[in-house]
């Protein structure tokens, strides 16, 4: 799918990933954001996006934005906490805004779907993990979350002509990014630069991807990928440890903190300590990520020390 001149719907536009994908599609696109701020700022959207504040649980929100004229629909509303307090509110609310959009387009006639899932869904499988492993086994009720919803998009993929994009996400970072290992360092250290507590032992170990990176894999991916349900993961192809994210971190600001960990191998419940995604199937495509693991939260930490 040729991703310019379209009517774009982007849910979630308003978070982390989301206004960045927003500023990229602006450029030759009409862009309607939806999003309800929670997990996300009205003031980190483009000034050429329409923008339209409400909850996707409510199908009169939904059906306002999913119009017969719209192209595109590219959903990354989620409540996305790990380690949630409202496990059952989570599942309930993430499954009935993605059940409520698929069933949107089918009513309105918008054939086209891109949907941001997680490498949660892998739970803890053998590394790298490919796009066919099974069976999958999420340890966390955000995992089977995003599990369900590809469910769901998978069965109107299928049965219902809808064209869909699933994208798994290594852990994604860069400016806008909050309640993640990175800010959480920059925000520990500038309180107290001799000491940095840190959740879980520190050899927690995983891919993490600029925000750039993976919005050029996914822009590629929905132009060159044409079956009618794709499922890619996307990450590096190396591993960062916390220990060494904390040594960046303090690297940028030109601290040298004592560590304290709170013990245990993961940092909390549900956390899968140990992840890299096999990105190969992307890779035969023709997209291949640029950075290491390291490049990625370093350039993340130079960035979000100006903007925090």
């Amino acid at each position: 799918m040729n991703v310019s001149d379209k009517r774009i719907v982007v849910t979630g536009g308003a978070g982390f990933i989301g206004s960045h994908l927003v500023e990229r599609l602006v450029d030759g696109n009409d862009v309607l954001v939806v999003d309800d701020e929670s997990n996300g700022r009205s003031d980190w959207v483009h000034d050429a996006a329409e923008y339209l504040g409400g909850d996707l649980t409510d199908p009169d929100v939904v059906a306002e934005a999913i119009t017969p004229d719209v192209d595109l629909v590219v959903h990354l509303a989620a409540s996305k906490l790990v380690d949630t307090d409202t496990p059952r509110r989570q599942f309930e609310d993430n499954s009935e805004i993605t059940f409520n959009v698929l069933e949107r387009m089918d009513d309105a006639g918008v054939e086209k779907l891109v949907f941001t899932s997680s490498s949660t869904v892998y739970g803890e499988a053998p590394r790298p993990t490919p796009e066919d492993y099974a069976p999958l086994e999420p340890i966390s009720v955000y995992g089977a979350t995003k599990l369900a919803e590809e469910s769901l998009v998978s069965t109107y993929a299928h049965s219902h002509d809808i064209q869909s994009w699933v994208f798994r996400f290594a852990n994604i970072v860069g400016p806008r990014l909050r309640g993640a290992v990175i800010p959480d360092f920059v925000e520990k250290l500038r309180e107290d630069p001799s000491s940095l507590t840190i959740l879980g032992d520190g050899r927690q170990e995983k891919s993490y991807m600029h925000v750039s990176e993976c919005l050029d894999a996914m822009l590629f991916a929905v132009e060159h990928a044409e079956k009618d349900h794709n499922v890619f993961n996307l990450g590096t192809r190396t591993t960062t440890s916390v220990d060494r994210i904390a040594s960046i971190v303090a690297d940028e600001m030109g601290v040298e903190p004592v560590h304290e960990y709170t013990g245990g191998d993961r940092g909390w419940t549900g956390d899968v300590p140990r992840m890299r995604l096999s990105v190969d199937k992307l890779s035969a495509l023709g997209w291949e990520p640029s950075q290491s693991s390291d490049d990625a939260v370093r350039q993340s930490a130079r960035e979000l020390l100006d903007e925090l």
